[in-house]
């Protein structure tokens, strides 16, 4: 007999709410903060730089520069690309508005380049065809923890003479092609939001082999500011510091970076336990056809996977995936939905004059994504829970 749904009046797979992710912080955490507290520093202290170094050591990359956010390391990068008016910068529409709207706070235009219907990446095919002589960046978008065709996209952006700036927020600690994601493009953001793969509670990195990317970063992030004797362009005394650009105050703090540094000595293990419920995931899901499961295993990379998306077969539903959604949130599942097209946004819509239509790999994959719960701390008990949620639903809806 099939169980009464909870938003039906049900009984609810579970007590409380699972929410799609979460912080893991422990006494080994908070003691690094607690430490820095008590020091004479917690604003721009030694810290800081210890992290960059450290982060810049596990990704296999010379320079790593702390930001306040991921979105405010975008926004450096763009500056530190020097994008300006009249330039035009390819992205994906399924990301975070922030990985577009970084090239809008410069003065420059972001284009949108349709997906893999399978990886859920930026498609380089499309990329090709949105080149113009305007075009200065590409913003590939390893979208859930799954790196771009990085391969194709910096071979693309050499043969144009472009940058690359790669949004891993979703990606700490994948690979691709056995080299650290980080290590790769011409720069890499990456986010410290507290459901990515490490917190600082918000907090940002931008990484490069180049210097001089380097130095623009340092710079954009602390009001476009220097004290640098050799970089001055005059020289009053030892109090003399030199607005040289219009920065901002995207300093990441010392506490946060002592935040940081404990979290990285764990990355391993986050990163080991997010790969093993991702494949719980797929050996459950695998053979249900009214669910399309992520990429099982992908070519030339191993992901990070930062969310777990699944996609409704809604031809096998008699319900829509709205219906779906709300009894899984009746059954206390958090689900959630990554993301919103950036291009089906108003603001972009009244903007660029985008629309329903535009990009249809990516609006396909939007009507269909259900995001399900997924992060280190999660028990086996929480992933059972999933399950039974998942399969309830589903069966109570299938044809």
């Amino acid at each position: 007999m099939t169980l009464e749904l909870a938003i039906n009046g049900g009984k609810p797979v579970r007590d409380k709410i699972l929410p799609y992710g979460h912080q893991w912080i422990d006494e080994e955490d908070i003691e690094a903060v607690s430490g820095v507290l008590h020091s004479d520093w917690i604003t721009q202290g030694p810290k800081v730089a210890e992290f960059e170094k450290e982060f810049a050591k596990y990704v296999d990359n010379k320079y790593a520069v702390a930001v306040s956010s991921g979105t405010a390391a975008l926004h450096d990068a763009c500056f530190a690309a020097q994008i300006e008016k009249g330039d035009e910068a390819i992205t994906s529409p399924i990301t975070f508005a922030a990985s577009a709207n970084c090239v809008l706070y410069q003065g420059g235009t972001p284009i949108f380049a349709d997906i893999d219907a399978d990886t859920l990446n930026i498609d380089s095919v499309e990329i090709k065809k949105k080149i113009t002589k305007k075009t200065k960046i590409l913003i590939p978008v390893d979208f859930t923890g799954l790196p771009a065709d990085l391969e194709k996209i910096l071979q693309i952006a050499r043969k144009n003479n472009l940058i690359v700036i790669e949004d891993a927020s979703h990606a700490l600690g994948a690979t691709y092609r056995n080299r650290k994601i980080g290590s790769i493009s011409d720069m890499t953001i990456f986010s410290f939001h507290p459901v990515k793969h490490i917190t600082t509670g918000e907090g940002g990195m931008i990484t490069t082999n180049n210097k001089e990317y380097c130095e623009r970063l340092k710079l954009f992030r602390t009001h476009g500011i220097t004290k640098d004797k050799d970089k001055l362009l005059n020289y009053d005394g030892p109090w003399y510091y030199e607005m040289q650009e219009l920065g901002y105050n995207y300093r990441l703090t010392d506490f946060q970076c002592a935040l940081g540094l404990s979290q990285l000595k764990k990355i391993d293990r986050i990163i080991r336990r997010r790969r093993e419920i991702v494949q719980k995931y797929n050996n459950e899901f695998k053979d249900l056809p009214e669910i399309k499961i992520p990429q099982i295993n992908p070519v030339n990379s191993n992901p990070a996977w930062h969310i777990y998306m699944i996609q409704l077969n809604l031809e096998k539903l008699k319900v829509g995936r709205r219906e779906i959604f709300e009894a899984l949130k009746a059954e206390n599942i958090g689900v959630n939905v990554h993301y919103i097209p950036v291009h089906l946004q108003p603001y972009y819509q009244k903007k660029f004059g985008y629309s329903l239509g535009d990009f249809p790999k990516a609006e396909n994959y939007y009507s269909r994504a259900v995001t399900l719960p997924m992060f280190p701390k999660m028990s086996d008990k929480d992933i059972d829970d999933v399950f039974a949620a998942v399969n309830k639903v589903i069966s109570y809806y299938k044809k």
